[in-house]
């Protein structure tokens, strides 16, 4: 390999793990909205 595509490679490699790394920090962060109980306003709103 040429100089060029190992920068290439080694940068890519580097994007492509932060990227891996702020997702993982994010979604560790955040709760999927399904696995949450209905909050008092929705279950209030949908009683008539």
């Amino acid at each position: 390999m040429n100089r060029n595509k190992w920068i290439f490679l080694v940068f890519g490699l580097l994007f492509l793990l932060t990227m891996l790394l702020i997702g993982l920090d994010m979604s560790s962060r955040t709760t999927f909205p399904g696995s949450k109980p209905n909050l008092k306003e929705r279950i209030e709103q949908k009683q008539p």
